[in-house]
């Protein structure tokens, strides 16, 4: 029997790009990744959320947990090798 590790999302490409995420609750978060791990849990700074009426509000650095994206969607350019 062998042993399966699950691995981690790879997202070292986006990593100091600007995310634009979709959330459950019909919610979207645009913001700089500095940080993830194995269970897709994302640390955003300089945030900002859509309101429903189209204003923007800046949050800040967050945490957002990984079972709340939906989507995610890369503002900048991401050069693969």
């Amino acid at each position: 029997m062998s042993s399966k590790h699950q691995k981690g999302p790879d997202l070292k490409r986006f990593m100091d790009k600007k995310l634009k995420l979709s959330l459950n609750g019909n919610r979207k978060v645009t913001g700089q990744l500095r940080g993830y791990d194995a269970f897709l849990n994302v640390v955003l700074e300089d945030a900002v959320t859509e309101t429903t009426g189209g204003a923007t509000e800046n949050i800040g650095t967050i945490v957002i947990r990984g079972n709340s994206i939906i989507q995610f969607e890369s503002v900048d350019r991401i050069y693969t090798s």
